[in-house]
């Protein structure tokens, strides 16, 4: 996997647009080239449709939009780039944070306006870091649903789609103008295909146990909860393009993820009044920090596992989400009349469990919490009691090629290439250095965003305009 020398490389077939990854992001470029009456070919190594997208929760934030209008919901660029930077202590490209704010409100009435996917507006409660209700997700809240309204939406505008195309290596001249690309098929053959433009739309290296002890080191031995096929792809690539890159430390993850049936159990219990608790029946941090660091807070932990437990209020809010449904449907959720059962049901000390829950109480009544949590919003939890068995995960990594405001990839020096742009996961997102920047949404985020406004650009280039 590489680079290719363009001399002497002849190609048998020719397209304006090629666009690795299938995808949000790369769905979304297919979209948006068709939209501008360019030919577009989407080069997935898989046999459908389905990447980190698929394993999401399918919720896209997003400022600005119709369905925030509609609701009452005060929400601008300004405000949410804040949040984001807030959350990444200040550490993500400004430009590029004001770039997608600035574009997301649009990207989402275009979705579903003139392509007809159904997203709804989720209320009732806020994702860690955001001031504003802004989650745009498909009615299942899935991320299955959501590639799957793209790619349906994709057919229909005239995408081409080309499925198990493994692109190995990149062909490029003397100059970086990326002239075509090489893919694998599963029988071991091989294609070229030329292109105008290209966008890398393949997502980052969470797939990679090579490139995870390179540059994250301390989660090589955590669960990866993303999709096989991130393996790096774009960073390789951007290495042997001397591309500019960044922020490679940086990813998502999560500290709710059911043990051992690997289902994700919605974070939203936590930020409704839920705790988490380890083996000996103690809170063990600030639930309300952000999911994304509670995976090393829970792998931390003694066997790195963690309960999370709440009540039947919660219970019932956690039914709205498919992929708890299917927690309770595989037997993941632990249900208790009271605290005594609960510790007999979980293994978790009753006299520790009874004592956490006695200092809950005691902080939803005004009382300090130690790790800095407030209580106060939210009503106390009561019995019957709810438990899950969770552990931390390894989701999507979100450093990458550092890409300028119309998602074209910088080379070292850092002028663009050519005719090469990148989103979603092959671009350095706006979640800073580490762990502790990721803010709900953000990988969703920048591949909706970055993928239309990569696709937008690339036909401006490709038409000479650029």
């Amino acid at each position: 996997m590489g680079i290719i020398p363009a001399a002497g490389i002849s190609f048998p077939a020719s397209v304006p647009l090629l666009v690795i990854g299938a995808g949000a992001c790369g769905l979304v470029a297919g979209l948006a080239a068709r939209d501008k009456g360019t030919d577009v070919v989407l080069l997935e190594r898989d046999p459908v449709p389905r990447g980190s997208t698929a394993l999401s929760s399918g919720m896209i934030p997003a400022c600005g939009t119709r369905l925030q209008i509609a609701a009452g919901v005060d929400d601008a660029a300004g405000i949410m780039a804040a949040d984001i930077q807030k959350k990444a202590h200040g550490e993500a490209d400004q430009a590029i944070v004001d770039a997608v704010c600035r574009s997301s409100g649009s990207a989402i009435d275009w979705l579903t306006d003139e392509h007809g996917i159904e997203l709804t507006l989720v209320t009732g409660f806020l994702y860690p870091g955001h001031s504003r209700l802004r989650m745009h997700a498909p009615p299942s809240r899935t991320g299955e649903e959501l590639v799957g309204s793209l790619t349906r939406a994709a057919e229909t505008a005239g995408v081409d789609l080309m499925t198990n195309a493994h692109v190995t290596d990149l062909v490029a001249d003397k100059n970086a103008r990326i002239t075509g690309v090489r893919l694998q098929r599963p029988d071991g053959s091989s294609e070229y295909i030329a292109c105008e433009s290209l966008i890398l739309a393949c997502n980052g290296y969470g797939g990679n146990p090579a490139l995870i002890r390179q540059y994250l080191p301390d989660m090589s031995d955590a669960l990866y909860f993303g999709h096989t096929g991130n393996q790096g792809d774009a960073i390789v690539w951007g290495v042997a393009l001397d591309a500019r890159l960044s922020h490679l430390g940086a990813f998502q993850g999560h500290g709710s993820v059911a043990h051992p049936h690997n289902i994700l159990i919605t974070w939203a219990l936590m930020m409704e009044g839920g705790i988490q608790v380890n083996a000996a029946g103690k809170r063990f941090s600030n639930e309300h920090r952000g999911y994304s660091e509670q995976a090393r807070a829970v792998l931390a932990q003694p066997g790195g596992i963690a309960w999370n437990i709440y009540d039947q209020r919660l219970h019932s809010m956690g039914r709205e989400f498919e992929d708890y449904q299917q927690a309770e449907q595989a037997g993941a959720i632990v249900q208790a009349a009271d605290y005594s059962m609960l510790a007999k049901k979980t293994g978790i000390p009753a006299d520790a469990l009874m004592a956490t829950l006695e200092q809950v109480a005691a902080c939803v009544d005004g009382y300090e919490d130690s790790f800095g949590r407030d209580f106060t919003t939210k009503p106390a939890l009561e019995p019957p009691y709810f438990a899950v068995k969770v552990t931390g995960a390894l989701f999507h990594t979100q450093g990458g090629i550092v890409v300028d405001e119309n998602a074209r990839a910088l080379q070292a020096d850092g002028h663009p290439f050519p005719n090469l742009f990148a989103g979603g996961g092959a671009a350095c997102g706006v979640s800073g250095s580490a762990d502790h920047g990721y803010l709900s949404g953000n990988g969703l985020l920048t591949a909706v965003v970055l993928g239309r406004l990569a696709a937008t650009a690339a036909v401006k280039q490709i038409d000479g305009g650029l």
